[in-house]
């Protein structure tokens, strides 16, 4: 039996189980964009409200009226349950190959020969989502023996808390590491009663994370060597974008490096950072 409330009527609109106007989504864009630096386009209404609407029958509420009146009062849990909800986190172990792979060939080797007074290297994970691009980071450091006794850390962030604690929790079902290169396969083990895939205590131990806003201030003060921030500034205006991009190569050491996502360019955004090859570079000023 068709449930009348998802129900498809006359004129192609569905009748919906929470009201939401075109002034409750412009309310949820402005706050999304006040809360997170996010600009939601039009064409990203119905998931949207696919999204909240989770929300609005944990809540108890009918409509989005409400929904938008109690984010105005701005109540901490729930703003941290909207943020949750708008984010997006798609992300794989060792997505976007080419990086890891100019990682191991080319900066880790030179980060040897210019670190190897301090013995020091920082990276930061900006937008970690789930922990696969961390833990995938970490594998390649790892990967190299000539750096034990080095003091490698990665600092992996994101806005979401849900996946932050998610990705703290080292465990993965097996289908997320079928991608995984053999040479890494290693810094996995296997929980038998689970049958789910758990990140080596010698890989974890090199990740801090943390939840973050990236616009808000940054608590941590050194400078990072490298900088992953793939797939997240697509999500924000250009003068957001522009100002993100600034604060990244102020935290970097000079000719630190930046890997940015396969759908992002830095044209018109920034001239700090030199193009040293597909969606890489390397801090310029």
């Amino acid at each position: 039996m068709v449930n009348p409330s998802r129900a498809v009527i006359a004129g192609n609109h569905e009748a919906r189980e929470f009201p939401m106007s075109m002034a409750n989504f412009e309310t949820i864009k402005r706050i999304a964009m006040e809360w997170t630096g996010i600009s939601l386009s039009n064409h990203k209404r119905n998931m949207i409200y696919g999204r909240l609407s989770r929300r609005l029958r944990a809540l108890g509420l009918s409509d989005f009226s409400q929904y938008c009146s109690l984010l105005e009062t701005a109540p901490a849990s729930e703003k941290s349950e909207f943020i949750n909800s708008i984010t997006t986190n798609l992300t794989a172990f060792f997505r976007e190959i080419h990086h890891f792979e100019h990682l191991a060939s080319t900066v880790i080797p030179n980060l040897m020969r210019t670190n190897a007074a301090s013995r020091k290297v920082r990276v930061w994970s900006a937008g970690c989502s789930t922990g696969e691009e961390p833990y995938s980071i970490a594998m390649v450091f790892k990967s190299f023996s000539a750096l034990k006794g080095w003091d490698v850390k990665i600092l992996a962030t994101d806005l979401d808390s849900n996946v932050v604690a998610k990705g703290a929790s080292a465990i993965y079902s097996v289908d997320r590491v079928e991608g995984v290169p053999d040479k890494y396969r290693q810094c996995f083990k296997r929980d038998k009663s689970t049958n789910n895939i758990h990140i080596k205590d010698s890989v974890r131990e090199l990740i801090r994370f943390r939840q973050l806003n990236l616009l808000h201030e940054w608590p941590m003060r050194g400078a990072f060597d490298i900088i992953f921030c793939r797939n997240v500034v697509i999500y924000f205006d250009l003068p957001t974008q522009k100002k993100l991009f600034n604060r990244y190569a102020d935290i970097l050491t000079d000719k630190g490096h930046l890997f940015i996502g396969h759908s992002e360019n830095l044209y018109k955004v920034t001239d700090r950072f030199a193009s040293i090859g597909r969606t890489i570079y390397q801090k310029a000023y």
